[in-house]
């Protein structure tokens, strides 16, 4: 479902940026939707690393098939032979399993996730090997819905901003955090827009 905040964040942003209003007017009834399982999405976005959309998810679908069912515990039952042969490579198979070890030592717990702030999420996502801060700041838009996230170093958000707002013209990352700061505290739902201008399809994560 849409996240409950998404109207109010549509209308103000609406009122205060006519760029960002036009965009919003574009894609009516739309916004975020949550994929669910913290431990799925976060296995899927260290699966995908570096690889094309396309080789991601064909590698994915090779990983549930020994994954059954999908979950930590599954991870470290079948131990890094489990998953070979998958396409996945000799690191990426030690991030899920370091991933499936924070989960299942509670270091990783999603019900606490609800009383962190931001950035303590993002730190605590960081401290699993394979997890960046851009993943863990996809993570905050894409499962936990966190309405003011502002992916700075996002190419596509880097992309959107400069050929709205500059002409096309880079910006220095310092300058893209100091513009951003006009559209909290929806800045994802800023962002989530400004990708819908650059595909008109959904992103997904």
């Amino acid at each position: 479902m849409i996240p409950d905040y998404w109207s109010e964040a549509v209308q103000t942003l609406s009122t205060s940026d006519c760029q960002m209003a036009e965009l919003i007017a574009r894609y009516p009834g739309a916004g975020l939707v949550s994929r669910g399982d913290p431990f799925a999405t976060l296995a899927r976005s260290i699966v995908g690393q570096q690889i094309s959309v396309q080789a991601a998810d064909a590698v994915w679908q090779r990983v549930l098939v020994r994954l059954t069912p999908l979950a930590p515990e599954t991870v470290l039952q079948l131990g890094p032979a489990g998953l070979m042969g998958c396409g996945l490579s000799q690191r990426k198979i030690e991030y899920l399993h370091d991933l499936a070890q924070h989960f299942v030592d509670g270091l990783l717990r999603p019900a606490a996730w609800e009383m962190m702030g931001d950035e303590q999420l993002i730190a605590t996502l960081c401290a699993v090997r394979g997890i960046g801060r851009w993943t863990a700041e996809m993570f905050l838009i894409f499962n936990q819905l966190r309405p003011d996230v502002f992916p700075l170093d996002d190419i596509g958000l880097q992309r959107a901003v400069f050929g709205h707002y500059f002409a096309g013209e880079r910006q220095s990352r310092a300058a893209l955090a100091d513009f951003g700061q006009r559209w909290r505290p929806w800045r994802s739902v800023a962002t989530w827009y400004l990708w819908r201008s650059l595909d008109p399809l959904p992103v997904a994560y």
